[in-house]
């Protein structure tokens, strides 16, 4: 199956006057058509700023140092503002984290919605108004011609955000890119919300990158899944076998940390020791070691390379296949093997 979405060694900066940092550092992705690829680790990693990179959207300071962003095969790296602006909409479209500084307070709801198809010239004012009302209703909008005629801060937290992907879906593009389209919202919209977004997936056949730091969120609703650390892809594979089969110690600990109706009451949760290491500085060989209980000497000194299990493919000293004592986090295990 041919892939829409193809992400080869991409690196991104972001240079202010006194700093630099790399949040993304030589990634690679590839999501085929009709599927949906989980991008999921903690905050800080670089899953935001991979979306944006994508769409050439990056913040002050940020550009793609190297590496190529394909859609379709079209290269995006190296296009215009104004070539990109083509493909923003039309090709690829984006759900961003927060519905509300996304969308512009000053305007209805059925304007924002239409605007896709009148900057890309696909409807006249009266037709994109009606495809507006329209597709509100399919994201389950109720009474949509009364919500076209309401700003922004007259929706729930829900209501913005299926506002938010009707505005993404309107052009029905090749690949939605959706950056924690949850956040903020109570479980049971979660739910509505995620259903949305698969029912929408499969009426348009398009692919998506799902973007999260909630490992439950990509549970049931991907195909794939990447595990991303400090800039870097540590683990990928599909959802099935990165649940039950992974590998990475990263990987491990963030599927440790999720909270389970089995876990006895009063019984501490998991959780991963220390933080995220800071980007604009030195950063160890493998960059979980720090905090990683199952650290060896080579993790510290040597970059792990790239191992194939089956399916699943994964960057890690001491996984969990070889199953070495766990230690203190950023110690030595005695007996690990080299």
């Amino acid at each position: 199956m041919s892939a829409v979405l193809e992400i080869s060694d991409l690196v991104v900066d972001i240079r202010s006057h006194r700093t630099m940092v790399r949040p993304v550092d030589g990634i690679s992705l590839s999501i085929p058509g009709g599927q949906t690829l989980g991008l999921v680790g903690e905050s800080g990693c670089g899953k935001s700023t991979t979306g944006l990179a994508v769409l050439g959207l990056l913040p002050v300071g940020g550009r793609i140092t190297s590496g190529s962003i394909r859609i379709d095969g079209h290269e995006l790296v190296g296009l215009k503002e104004h070539e990109l602006r083509e493909v923003r909409g039309r090709t690829v479209g984006m759900v961003f984290q927060d519905p509300m500084t996304a969308l512009n307070p000053t305007q209805r709801i059925g304007v924002q919605v239409a605007e896709p198809l009148l900057i890309h010239g696909m409807a006249d004012k009266a037709s994109a108004r009606r495809q507006a009302i329209e597709m509100l209703a399919e994201v389950g909008l109720p009474r949509p011609a009364e919500q076209a005629e309401r700003y922004p801060h007259e929706l729930s937290g829900g209501m913005r955000q299926r506002v938010m992907i009707a505005a993404a879906l309107i052009c029905r593009p090749k690949l939605l890119i959706a950056d924690e389209p949850t956040t903020a919202l109570d479980v049971t919209t979660q739910d509505q919300i995620l259903r949305l977004f698969r029912r929408m997936q499969q009426e348009l056949h398009m692919s998506a990158l799902l973007i999260t730091h909630d490992m439950g969120v990509v549970a049931g609703n991907t195909d794939a899944v990447a595990v991303m650390y400090a800039g870097q892809i540590a683990e990928v594979g599909d959802t099935r076998t990165v649940f039950h089969e992974h590998s990475h110690r990263y990987t491990e600990a963030l599927l440790a940390s999720i909270p389970s109706l089995e876990t006895p009451r009063g019984e501490r949760l998991s959780s991963i020791p220390g933080l995220p290491p800071n980007l604009g500085g030195a950063l160890a060989a493998c960059r979980f070691a720090p905090r990683c209980g199952y650290a060896i000497p080579a993790c510290t000194t040597e970059t792990p390379q790239w191992t194939s299990v089956g399916t699943l493919r994964f960057a890690c000293h001491a996984p969990r296949t070889t199953d070495p004592s766990p230690v203190a986090a950023g110690g030595q295990s005695e007996g690990a093997p080299s």
